[in-house]
């Protein structure tokens, strides 16, 4: 491993590598607990973004290509077994364009990847980007939204640290552009809240045009951060 790929769990008898990228904001110790919740087959791989957690002095990326292109090249080393991708929110697309420049340009392919909480890349947003906005405005938009505790919103050295990190990662998400000539050849599986105001069903519907291979669309209880909320909720689906 290195220093863009955590493994809380290392497990060299796991038959299948999951990758999983991180919300806006987030660093790799959000998927610290996945490990003992999946199969012992899987062995779980946190992709950390520079500038947070333990690569906290290095600069954010602010731009999606120029980040892939890093991120792809830390990730080959570890392609030597079959892998699958996750992403939340902002991780979702960064997940999404990371897989297509692998195939693109590499020649490797995800067995699955898994979307949550984030649009289609070719569809509109319902609300509008927030990154540019002064640090009040940004600051209550973050509480709207529910993913960041109240009790740092409030601590004004800690929202010192984390606006940087969070401007970064949504202007990646707000003013990304992509690949739209590269559907994946893996199948798709979009995952999103029942209740969230910030990624509508439709939106979520819409990554099927991503892929020239299987599609499925799974909504939970709950918000934005609705995988957060329960691990054990029960899911309504639909499948193509």
């Amino acid at each position: 491993m290195n220093s863009w790929i955590v493994c809380h769990q290392p497990n060299p008898q796991a038959r299948l590598r999951l990758f999983c990228f991180p919300y806006a904001g987030a660093g790799a110790s959000v998927f610290q607990s996945w490990s003992s919740q999946l199969p012992d087959a899987i062995e779980v791989c946190s992709v950390q973004l520079p500038g947070r957690e333990r690569r906290f002095r290095e600069p954010l990326f602010t731009d999606l290509p120029a980040l892939i292109e890093a991120l792809t090249l830390a990730l080959l080393p570890n392609l030597d077994r079959p892998f699958a991708f996750f992403g939340h929110s902002v991780g979702a697309l960064i997940s999404f364009a990371a897989a297509q420049q692998l195939g693109r340009s590499h020649g490797f392919s995800p067995l699955h990847l898994f979307v949550s909480g984030r649009q289609a890349p070719q569809t509109a947003a319902l609300k509008p980007p927030i990154h540019h906005l002064p640090d009040a405005e940004f600051i209550e938009k973050l509480r709207q939204y529910n993913g960041t505790p109240s009790a740092v919103l409030e601590n004004a050295e800690l929202m010192s640290l984390f606006l940087p990190i969070l401007r970064a990662d949504l202007a990646i998400n707000d003013i990304a552009e992509f690949d739209r000539n590269s559907p994946l050849a893996c199948p798709i599986s979009a995952f999103g809240g029942l209740e969230d105001d910030l990624v509508s069903r439709d939106g979520l519907a819409a990554w099927r045009e991503q892929t020239g291979d299987r599609f499925a669309l799974q909504m939970f209880p709950g918000d934005h951060f609705f995988f957060e909320e329960s691990t054990s909720c029960t899911a309504r689906s639909d499948r193509a």
